[in-house]
């Protein structure tokens, strides 16, 4: 459920009431066909289905230290020349897509285009924005309405980004023959003849220049035969007519190719570059672009090879399933790449090779793309990239022996990751050991990661197996495969309730795909086909076109299969369903009603809103916004669909204009999403704190309109924070008692602030011990109810909030100030640095930083904030840390 203002344990005077050691001061910030009936007691039954897949080898680059390599990329950034910041912030994409950071991935390649120093590199990162942002033109749609331009990553006109060329100079002219020529000189073509002035001519080019000026015959001649050379009379019309003006402004589009040819023939370089500005202006679809790109190559025009370029790379991923298109870029030798990409070879195929490998990872264009991409690389890092990203191509397409060579390469380059595909390849062919020990090496040898455990574990059995992987997991959590061996195990054991345990502990903090398929498989096993349902619906809302039992069966197919063995729910049940399960804050449960809910007549533009809602709170951005999208399409009137819209705008960092459309809906109809968008995009785009009057009369003006419990009570809950905020604690704790009157279970959080103020921690304690017992997922009220609690509680609590989910950066920190105020720095920086190693977060950084800072160790300390500044380039006290370390680097 949103909620728009800042996590109340962000608050200053909460940090210094639950831990004053100075540390956590350093910066909180927000925490922010398939048979039906296998039997339960045949193990062999369950082990024809449950399966757990070897985890894949990633392509990507995946450094051992990405610190490091973060902090060497922001420093050679300050001090690199300006044409390599393109590819530097290229490198940093690499980093982040290894560690999973979508967002920082964006962010990353959007300074690549912003930094592009070339016209080519500027359409190469902007074509690669758009692919990534896919699916959102909307966007720019509803933004127009809006009166905004949105294009910003829109066409670029070539011909004004690429200068003239310098090299394109009149001729001066050098008559050798006196006065005796005439002035004009006749061109005859056929059986016409056209007059030229002989100077205007002879200034096109040095060849011209020569013929009626030089020593050659046709200086002397005033009527020369051009029938030979490929061009009309109405060309050579067109061309006397440059010389005279400099223009082709009134040359019909058939005339350009052979007036192009001509010039080059002539070597007329300025008839040729307006020749080539000029044609980029036929470039409108890729079929243009595929004839034109022929010419464009042979007669070395880089402004109309752009254009198609252009139009190639903005119709990506479709222009790949074109081989005139592929061919185009496998065949392009090395002049012509030139020609057509100038010096941004390497980001280009490397744009191309992403599109390839989602498109088709096995396919041949793929391994051909990345085959260009190591040819093109100018640095190590890019090598290496390129190496490893075509030995898993080359591993998928069962090529053993190129894999091998490809991923030996990478590694001697320095990709320690690229050890994994190595012993994979190794035990493919038969040698187990070898692989162990190869594994074995590598983790002797450098600081240990999870991925290099669980990899190891596939190439050994019993114990060694079992502690490799309980090994992986505490190296890094985030990875699923450990979990899955885990649960499968117990599952084939016929120990389900380790085995539902075992799974549920990664899908509280990851919803993982597999994951949800690996305990929907689990379910059918012990016939439990109600939460089979749920999870296979729950699975459909975040990927519709999933395919499970490694892409055998459509998921569509298996949930209406299970839904054969379940009661049918009326509506009515279905939001009783549903209201049960959100006020539990079973998430996955409320996702699965709501795909229940919307095969029913029901309104569906309201359930696909709360579907979003949902999919927020899981950390499902672009499933979010695609139920924004379904929600908008079905909205049932023109005030819903402007409130969808403003939500659209809004969650895509276009609060102002999603502000307007909410007013847009009140104008229309008064209605209880319309005051609650406003309120909430009012509070988030206002920097006067005197809005917090407006933001409680709109949230009460919301409250006077129809609309269910459960939007009520999330609206009375933020009506209570503003009370808060305000210092109103008596109003704010009626807001909380009646959201929980009508079981909006998350205002027991509120109220144990309410009492926190209030000075009864006590009170505040059993509040926040309240929602722990009635919340499903209860991470976030473990971490909250810390701070209301002595040191031993608040300790217990933090660490059951590390196995609830790991990736909650906050105990982490805790756990590090307090050693740090206990003078054990070296188990303080161990703390952080454990949780870094599988999450870049500034706020860990940050504080490292610090630690390092403390202990004297200025190269750590400027490691760590330079890797942090990467993380967030405009974190304002990471950047005065920044500068007082910079200043003592020695």
């Amino acid at each position: 459920m949103r909620t728009f203002f800042p996590s109340e344990s962000c608050k200053e005077t909460q940090l210094n009431a639950l831990n004053p050691q100075s540390w956590l001061q350093v910066e909180r910030g927000k925490l922010s066909k398939l048979s039906l009936h296998p039997s339960s007691s045949s193990s062999s039954s369950i082990e024809s289905f449950i399966k757990v897949p070897e985890p894949q080898i990633l392509p990507f680059f995946k450094p051992v230290d990405y610190v490091e390599v973060l902090a060497q990329i922001h420093e050679e950034l300050e001090s690199c020349p300006p044409q390599e910041r393109s590819n530097l912030c290229l490198l940093q994409f690499q980093v982040f897509r290894g560690l999973g950071e979508v967002k920082l991935m964006r962010r990353s390649l959007r300074a690549a285009w912003q930094k592009a120093s070339t016209v080519h590199e500027k359409l190469v990162f902007g074509a690669w924005l758009k692919y990534e942002k896919q699916g959102e033109d909307l966007i720019a749609d509803l933004l127009g309405t809006c009166v905004k331009c949105a294009q910003e990553f829109g066409p670029i006109d070539v011909a004004s980004q690429l200068p003239l060329n310098l090299n394109v100079n009149s001729h001066e002219c050098v008559s050798m023959n006196g006065n005796q020529v005439s002035r004009n000189v006749s061109f005859r073509i056929g059986d016409e003849k056209i007059v030229c002035d002989r100077q205007k001519i002879s200034s096109l080019s040095a060849p011209f220049n020569a013929m009626l000026n030089g020593c050659f015959t046709e200086s002397l001649c005033e009527d020369i035969d051009l029938s030979e050379n490929n061009i009309s009379p109405s060309g050579m019309r067109a061309v006397k007519e440059f010389s005279m003006t400099g223009s082709l402004s009134e040359v019909p589009p058939n005339l350009l190719l052979e007036i192009l040819l001509f010039s080059n023939k002539f070597c007329c370089e300025r008839l040729k570059d307006a020749c080539d500005r000029k044609l980029t202006s036929l470039v409108c679809s890729r079929e243009d672009a595929v004839e034109l790109m022929e010419y464009a190559l042979e007669e070395n025009t880089p402004i109309l090879a752009a254009a198609c370029l252009q139009i190639f790379l903005r119709d990506l991923p479709d222009c790949l399933n074109d081989d005139r298109v592929v061919e185009i870029f496998i065949n392009a030798n090395r002049q012509q790449r030139s020609i057509m990409v100038g010096p941004a070879s390497f980001s280009l195929y490397c744009l191309l090779s992403e599109v390839a490998m989602n498109l088709d990872p096995r396919s041949g264009k793929t391994a051909c793309f990345l085959e260009k991409l190591i040819e093109f690389a100018e640095t190590d890092r890019q090598r290496l990239l390129g190496l490893h990203q075509l030995g898993c191509v080359r591993l998928m397409r069962k090529e053993y022996d190129e894999a091998e060579h490809l991923f030996e390469a990478a590694l001697n380059a320095g990709h320690i990751y690229s050890v994994a595909g190595l012993a994979r390849v190794g035990y493919i062919k038969g040698h187990k050991l070898w692989a162990y020990e190869k594994l074995s090496s590598v983790i002797s040898t450098v600081t240990p990661l999870g991925w290099m455990h669980q990899e190891r574990s596939l190439y050994c059995e019993g114990d060694k197996r079992k502690e490799d992987l309980e090994k992986a997991t505490e190296l890094d959590p985030t990875l699923t495969y450990p979990y899955m061996y885990r649960a499968a195990s117990s599952m084939r054991k016929q120990n389900a309730t380790d085995a539902l345990q075992e799974i549920n502990r990664v899908l509280g903090f990851k919803l993982a795909l597999e994951c949800l398929e690996l305990r929907f498989c689990f379910f059918l096993a012990l016939e439990n086909y109600q939460s089979a349902l749920c999870d296979v619906q729950a699975i459909l809302t975040l990927s519709p076109d999933y395919r499970m039992f490694e892409g055998r069966v459509a998921a569509s197919q298996l949930r209406t299969l299970v839904h054969e063995h379940v009661d049918n729910w009326t509506t009515a049940d279905c939001w009783m369903q549903l209201y049960e399960r959100w006020s539990s804050v079973d998430d996955i449960g409320s996702l699965s009603v709501i795909y229940q809910m919307l095969e029913s007549d029901a309104a569906k533009g309201i359930l696909y809103f709360r579907q979003s809602l949902l999919l927020l709170r899981l950390n499902c951005p672009e499933a979010a916004m695609r139920s924004l999208q379904l929600a908008r399409q079905h909205a049932s009137s023109e005030h819903e669909q402007l409130v969808y819209e403003g939500w659209i705008l809004y969650d895509t960092g276009h609060c102002e204009e999603g502000l307007q459309k909410a007013e847009e809906s009140i104008k229309i109809k008064r209605s209880f999403e319309a005051f609650f968008l406003k309120a909430y995009a009012l509070a988030d785009s206002s920097q006067d704190p005197s809005c917090s009057s407006t933001v409680v009369s709109l949230l009460e003006d919301a409250l006077k309109c129809p609309s269910d419990r459960l939007r009520k009570g999330q609206a009375l809950n933020n009506l209570g924070s503003v009370y808060v905020d305000c210092g109103k604690l008596d109003l704010a704790a009626n807001c909380y008692i009646n959201a929980l009157n009508i079981r909006h279970t998350r205002a027991h959080q509120g109220l144990a602030r309410v009492h926190f103020l209030r000075n009864d921690k006590s009170a505040a304690y059993d509040e926040m011990t309240k929602l722990i017992e009635k919340a499903r997922n209860n991470a976030s009220a473990y971490e909250k109810r810390s701070e209301y609690c002595d040191r031993d509680f608040t300790k217990a609590d933090l660490e059951m909030v590390t196995q609830l989910d790991p990736l909650r950066v906050y105990p982490y920190r805790y756990r590090a100030a307090v050693l740090m105020d206990s003078h054990k720095e070296k188990e303080a920086i161990a703390e952080l640095s454990r949780a870094i190693s599988f999450k870049a977060d500034v706020h860990l950084l940050h504080l490292r930083a610090a630690f390092h800072e403390h202990v004297g160790d200025v190269l750590g300390a400027l490691r760590d904030c330079r890797a942090a500044l990467s993380v967030d380039p405009n974190h304002q006290e990471m950047l005065e840390l920044h500068s007082r370390v910079y200043s003592h680097e020695p």
